[in-house]
């Protein structure tokens, strides 16, 4: 199964079932490294100097955009994603350069992408969303998506300056339409990992004449996450989380084992993954239910809208296997919006930080 084929979309408000703990030593943490000034941060100085910020819980659902206004340094160009239709997951990219000359007028085609251009502190600039992109900062702009496809009138309409996207940015015909009309898009790598997450950011800002912004950000970013880990560090104790991809209304039900983007999270609050566990070696692997139980999670993560998908917690549990595991039998279900969870954007510190807050409060492996 190609690796990107059932990765969610985000099509919904973001926010855990709950917050606090986690996050309020985190913002504890950040509130002594406030007033660093983001202009003068270079790579060589220490990540206590770059400071965090006052971090919103993620409930809120709203950015933490950089206090520092940079320099924009155009016209710049880039490297570009060949999109190719026909590319399966394990071919190597092409790339392609791209001149930006104009960044008066931006359109970011995912959500991912545009948290990414607000945080840098853009967001005056951006002209439009994808139904994606629903933090409050967003909220008032033309969505130019129809479902999960790009709608090549709905864009040109707007007369963008500059186009982001990335390699599930779709349909193929209308991101080529789009290309056709002249106006720069710049396609860049997704991001399933913290690894792939920081060069996300730099790609972006560069493509945006604003390198400076990009690794103030990457800095930022970085201290957040070191932080989260020092607040959480201790208070999840072990549990076993089983990561399930819902879509009951297509019969689709997936567990998420090495390289899912879930399992990267679950380490970093120390909980440990079934289906790594397990000794699956793909990142998404259709459920059985002699496997699930064979698995015994002590809890299940899954998205908002494969939850819903399921009928929720009472549907989950009448999926053959689920029930008969411990997080079935005590109902032990963290959910997460669609299209945080598996981000890996500028808010993953507040989902590591809520996501460690939630397995805590279920007070130990199998509780309710």
């Amino acid at each position: 199964m190609p690796h990107a084929d059932p990765r969610p979309s985000s099509r919904a408000r973001p926010g855990p079932r709950r917050g606090g703990r986690a996050l309020a030593t985190l913002c504890a943490l950040a509130l002594g490294l406030t007033g660093c000034s983001w202009g003068t941060v270079t790579p060589a100085e220490s990540a206590s100097a770059a400071g965090t910020g006052d971090i919103p819980d993620l409930a809120e659902n709203r950015l933490q955009v950089l206090e520092e206004t940079f320099e924009r340094r155009l016209p710049v160009t880039v490297d570009s994603v060949v999109l190719d239709p026909y590319r399966t997951a394990s071919d190597p990219l092409e790339y392609e350069r791209v001149e930006v000359t104009d960044t008066s007028k931006i359109l970011p085609l995912t959500g991912s992408l545009a948290e990414i251009v607000f945080t840098l502190g853009l967001g005056e600039d951006v002209v439009g969303r994808d139904v994606a992109a629903t933090f409050d900062e967003a909220a008032d702009l033309p969505v130019v998506t129809s479902g999960h496809e790009v709608s090549a009138e709905s864009v040109l309409a707007l007369e963008p300056t500059v186009i982001l996207a990335d390699t599930r940015t779709g349909p193929p015909e209308a991101i080529e339409q789009i290309q056709r009309s002249g106006i720069p898009v710049v396609i860049v790598e997704e991001a399933w990992s913290f690894d792939e997450m920081y060069p996300r950011f730099e790609r972006v800002a560069r493509a945006l004449g604003v390198p400076d912004a990009g690794a103030a950000l990457v800095e930022r970013t970085r201290v957040q996450m070191a932080d989260v880990r020092e607040g959480s560090a201790g208070a999840v104790g072990d549990p076993l989380v089983a990561f399930l991809y819902l879509r009951g209304t297509a019969g689709v039900y997936l567990i998420g084992g090495p390289g899912s983007g879930a399992d990267a999270l679950l380490a970093e609050v120390g909980a440990r993954d079934a289906g790594v566990e397990m000794g699956l070696t793909t990142p998404f692997t259709p459920i059985t239910a002699e496997a699930l139980i064979a698995a015994r999670p002590d809890v299940l993560l899954v998205m908002t809208k494969g939850l819903e998908s399921v009928g929720g917690v009472d549907g989950l549990v009448e999926i053959p296997g689920v029930a008969q595991t411990p997080a079935g039998r005590n109902r032990a279900v963290v959910d997460f919006e669609d299209g945080v969870l598996l981000n890996f954007g500028p808010r993953t510190p507040q989902v590591i930080a809520a996501l460690a807050d939630e397995l805590a409060g279920l007070d130990g492996p199998g509780a309710s």
